[in-house]
């Protein structure tokens, strides 16, 4: 399966340690260029700076050949979406709500950092309380009640997983 990142998705999960879920979560990685850049810069956390300038093997890094410009989205997110749509990604990673919105218009099914996370949780690959905690001491603007809810929930997975097979 092939997703395509925008900027959102990749810092905050490098920031939290957790940015090794992608690729097992869904095989190809890609991001534009743009993406990298806008990680790179002179505002962005060290360790984020750091990781754009030398990212994971994993991380395939493919202009668009088109990059079409979204009146009120920057150029990682057009550069992102565009190439969403280029190579028929299964999803695009992306956070902000104007990105969304017109990724969704142009029929791109997209998906943020918390179902990312709440994925990876379901698969076992972190644990969800942990990885909302390191979220919430970063500038990550998630809702807390969603966060709350989304918790609540995966506890609710994990007591029903440890029940004996005929209690469930």
């Amino acid at each position: 399966m092939i997703v395509v990142s925008d900027t959102s998705p990749l810092n905050y999960l490098v920031l939290i340690g957790a940015d090794q879920v992608l690729p097992s979560l869904f095989g190809r990685v890609l991001t534009p260029p743009e993406v990298l850049a806008e990680m790179q810069h002179a505002k962005a956390p060290l360790q984020v700076s750091a990781w754009a300038k030398n990212p994971p093997a994993w991380l395939e890094v493919r202009s668009p050949q088109q990059a079409p410009q979204f009146p009120g989205l920057g150029p990682g997110e057009s550069a992102a979406i565009a190439l969403a749509q280029q190579e028929h990604a299964a999803a695009l990673l992306i956070d902000e709500r104007d990105g969304t919105a017109v990724a969704r218009q142009l029929g791109l099914f997209v998906t943020s950092t918390l179902a990312i996370l709440c994925l990876a949780s379901e698969t076992g690959l972190l644990s969800l309380p942990a990885a909302f905690a390191a979220l919430r001491q970063t500038t990550f603007r998630g809702p807390p009640k969603l966060m709350d809810e989304l918790l609540e929930i995966d506890a609710a997975r994990l007591a029903a997983q440890a029940k004996p097979e005929g209690e469930r």
